[in-house]
């Protein structure tokens, strides 16, 4: 009987059954088409809103991200200032601009030698 039901169900063997249980066999269908497209209909549902959220924090972490490239940019482009000062400096004390003694000692002006200078 139960394989009799499943070949209805199938559309097989329909020839022994009556209109009125060709009625009730098409209504079972029905009914179960239509559960069956609710779930589908409940499940895509359910994907759609798991997607917007997922969108959403894609968005926030992208931002996130463009955040932290500006900053490390902005800390290249500094540090690169920073490093042409330094160039700048290095090619001036190469060339013997600032006495090397003077800036270990902190002396504004080399100290000559003291002579004791007799006049007679």
């Amino acid at each position: 009987m139960l394989q009799n039901s499943n070949r209805h169900l199938m559309g097989d063997a329909l020839t022994t059954l009556t209109v009125k249980e060709l009625k009730q066999l098409e209504n079972r269908l029905e009914r179960g088409i239509t559960r069956i497209r609710s779930k589908k209909h409940e499940m895509l549902l359910a994907e759609i809103e798991y997607l917007q959220k997922r969108e959403i924090e894609l968005e926030n972490e992208n931002l996130c991200i463009r955040t932290k490239i500006a900053e490390v940019e902005r800390v290249e482009q500094a540090n690169m200032v920073s490093g042409q000062e330094l160039n700048a400096i290095q090619a001036l004390a190469s060339r013997n601009f600032f006495n090397p003694s003077m800036m270990e000692t902190g002396a504004a002006y080399p100290q000559p030698d003291k002579k004791i200078l007799h006049i007679g």
